[in-house]
């Protein structure tokens, strides 16, 4: 009996719990090639949301993770949790300096934690480690008390604590408003543990990061010159210890300036034992999006398609990235574009954790004909299995995993080159 009696008094607390915003502050940086951020596109993958944040600004990540019982002006009690450290913070206002008592009480009436520290006027805050449960929050002060109520979701912990971290001290609503008003902020909606994709641009060079904040934070973006000998510049990403392109090559010349060839009629495809290129269905729009499709003969070829600086990944620097991720079996939806704008339904497990955002660029077989664009992509390794065959990787949308195989030489794949080390 008294067990369903407490499930119901959980069950009423939960229900009778406010909910506020808790807010991250990302500032962006940037280093390496250069060191300005002119704007950062910014998508939450999670929850399938976008806005970008121009030069200058801060993103503001609205977290609805929180619990406030009093908000009147400066007066205030907030908790909020670490899902990540499975801990909680309580902030409040303390009106006068003084000393100050924080007593955790369950809702059998126990107090199992309390600290009394000499307090300064102003936002203070403690750090909570408390078991799994419901608890009334107690804070006395110097002419000032609140209560509250917070449900622990972290892991069991056997010592309760109740841990000082700092204070704040009041600033008048005049220098608020002066800072907000010459601070640019761009405001998302976000819940802790959303996957974010944030892709800056400075000039020509663009850098993808991906993160799941559980902090204010700055967050660095190494810009790195990827240019192909065309003039197309690329976003990179880092994964590990490599840095790709985080898009699919679509040049024409090799590095020395030389023209790959480009071979539209089946006939002519079929069989060839040189450097060809084209564009999926031999439209132009197809290549634009997702990229051309290259044999294997131009994917090896010493003149280079890779951009200055940068290589035809082999086969094991393929099997390195895939190893990071976890292994083949899953690390196809690590690296696959989210959703299905793309990429067809299902697209099975697609996060794109990564920031490599993998295209279905469809291939073309050895006889010429066109096959799978939007469903499934194919990427050329610098590796040659046999005189006739060649290693290359495979993505599906009804697959979380990377396939690994080998297939003739005449066919045509996509290419994602790698930096040189």
């Amino acid at each position: 009996m008294k067990t369903t009696t407490l499930f119901v008094l959980s069950l009423l607390l939960v229900a009778s719990l406010p909910g506020f915003a808790l807010d991250y502050t990302i500032t962006f940086t940037g280093s390496g090639a250069s060191t300005t951020v002119d704007s950062v596109i910014v998508q939450n993958l999670t929850k399938g949301t976008k806005v970008t944040v121009l030069a200058g600004n801060v993103l503001n990540l609205t977290v609805a993770t929180a619990v406030e019982q009093v908000s009147s002006n400066d007066e205030f009690i907030r908790i909020y949790p670490n899902f990540v450290e499975g801990k909680s913070t309580v902030s409040f206002f303390a009106k006068q300096a003084g000393s100050t008592q924080i007593n955790v009480i369950s809702l059998d009436g126990k107090k199992i934690a309390g600290i009394t520290e000499n307090l300064q006027t102003g936002v203070n805050s403690f750090q909570l480690s408390l078991p799994n449960g419901s608890f009334v929050i107690q804070v006395i002060g110097n002419e000032y008390s609140y209560t509250t109520k917070m449900i622990n979701q972290g892991a069991p912990l056997i010592k309760p604590e109740i841990v000082y971290i700092g204070s704040v001290k009041p600033t008048s609503s005049s220098s608020q408003k002066s800072k907000s008003s010459t601070l640019g902020t761009t405001t998302m909606s976000y819940t802790v543990g959303d996957q974010l994709l944030y892709k800056a641009v400075s000039g020509n060079y663009s850098t993808i990061v991906t993160d799941k904040p559980t902090e204010s934070k700055t967050t660095n973006f190494g810009f790195v010159d990827c240019t192909d000998a065309a003039g197309n510049h690329y976003t990179i990403v880092t994964i590990g210890t490599q840095t790709w392109m985080a898009s699919n090559l679509r040049v024409t010349h090799y590095s020395n300036g030389e023209s790959i060839t480009n071979l539209t009629v089946d006939a002519d495809w079929a069989g060839a034992t040189f450097a060809a290129w084209c564009d999926y269905s031999n439209t132009a729009a197809n290549g634009t999006k997702y990229g051309h499709l290259y044999n294997w003969y131009a994917a090896s070829d010493t003149r280079n398609i890779a951009p200055v600086g940068w290589h035809v990944p082999t086969d094991a620097e393929w099997t390195t990235l895939t190893t990071y991720l976890g292994g083949e079996s899953v690390a196809g939806g690590k690296l696959k574009e989210a959703g299905t704008l793309n990429w067809a339904s299902p697209n099975t497990a697609a996060i794109n954790e990564t920031g490599f955002s993998a295209l279905p660029g469809g291939l073309r077989y050895s006889d010429g004909t066109f096959y799978y664009i939007g469903n499934d992509g194919a990427w050329w390794t610098a590796g040659e299995s046999n005189a006739s065959y060649a290693w290359y990787r495979y993505m599906s949308c009804s697959r979380s995993s990377v396939y690994r195989n080998y297939d003739g030489k005449a066919d045509g794949f996509s290419v994602r080159c790698l930096r040189d080390n």
